[in-house]
């Protein structure tokens, strides 16, 4: 029997999904080509391997038994192609960001799949990384892309990977360092602060203009060290940061979680679209994986905040509870 892989590989993803729209949106496929995959398998091996109920999804008894053997397929399927390759380049991996913690990300990632011999970069901004790419400097980049992919190379495709909550981070002495949660709007009345030029970090400029906060931007980057400086030194400012960044015990500052909505940044994969290299795919499945089982591209309108342009994108992850 001839096992077709890209329809092993859309079982596969639609099991640890158990979502149609999710699977397909993450192998880059219409729900009715997924679906098709699918039954062509199904039609192959002589056995349904899900249970389509309504809104719900669930594995027959089937398709537990062949999830497992179908992974192992997958792995031994890329093995083979790396060996036939033969390419013992690491992969190139172009991170910028770097206010923003794009490492906690990373480590999470490369922490699951220690095998993977990745050699890192770092870039000033999008554009950078975006011209490293197209010369065959770098095989894959790790940043905020904006409007998600809007104004990218035809030659380039891309990914969202994660959605991070933000918290807002204040001198300890400040009047509202001793409030467990903040929302934007409570920050109307203070200065929102990042070393940065604004039209660097549409981020912000966004969330500034949709809650009405007042911002001051600019000066030179110059690492986390001198962004706690300055939030100790001027005790009016306030600025944000990724929620869970770990921060020095005796820093003065306080990282607040902001609610209602929650601010959500976000962070994705670009990669050239006809790139071979044989550890990209492993890593686009190990951040697929992480995704899934942390919950990193949930995203719930009634809850969370996204510029305009970005909420198309994150719409595809369903919300809390939706299956």
């Amino acid at each position: 029997m001839d096992l077709d892989l890209a329809q092993v590989r859309a079982f596969v993803v639609t099991a640890e999904h158990l979502h149609f729209g999710q699977a397909a949106g993450e192998l880059f496929l219409t729900q009715q080509a997924l679906s098709k995959r699918i039954a062509r398998l199904e039609e192959t091996i002589g056995v349904r391997l899900f249970d389509r109920t309504g809104h719900s999804v669930r594995l027959t008894p089937a398709g537990e038994r062949f999830l497992e053997p179908a992974r192992r397929t997958l792995t031994a399927a890329e093995t083979a192609v790396a060996a036939a390759r033969h390419d013992d380049r690491p992969l190139r991996l172009d991170v910028w960001g770097h206010m923003f913690a794009p490492m906690q990300t990373i480590r999470e990632v490369v922490d699951r799949r220690p095998d993977l011999d990745i050699e890192l970069s770092l870039r000033r901004g999008l554009a950078a990384a975006t011209s490293a790419l197209l010369r065959e400097e770098t095989d894959v980049g790790f940043g905020r892309v904006h409007a998600q992919g809007e104004g990218l190379p035809e030659a380039l495709t891309h990914r969202l990977v994660r959605l991070q909550p933000m918290a807002a981070v204040l001198n300890a002495q400040h009047p509202l360092a001793g409030e467990a949660e903040l929302r934007p709007a409570d920050l109307r009345e203070v200065t929102v602060w990042f070393p940065v030029q604004l039209e660097k970090l549409d981020f912000l400029q966004r969330l500034c203009d949709d809650f009405g906060l007042t911002g001051e931007f600019g000066g030179v980057n110059l690492g986390l060290d001198y962004f706690l400086d300055h939030l100790r030194s001027t005790p009016e400012h306030v600025s944000l940061l990724p929620l869970g960044l770990p921060l020095p015990e005796d820093a003065g500052v306080r990282a607040i979680p902001l609610v209602d909505p929650v601010p959500l940044y976000s962070w994705s994969l670009i990669w050239r679209a006809n790139d071979q290299h044989p550890l990209l795919q492993p890593l686009l499945g190990e951040f697929a994986r992480a995704g899934r089982e942390q919950g990193w591209t949930r995203y719930d309108p009634e809850r969370h905040w996204l510029p305009a342009s970005e909420v198309g994108q994150a719409g595809k992850a369903v919300p809390p509870g939706s299956s």
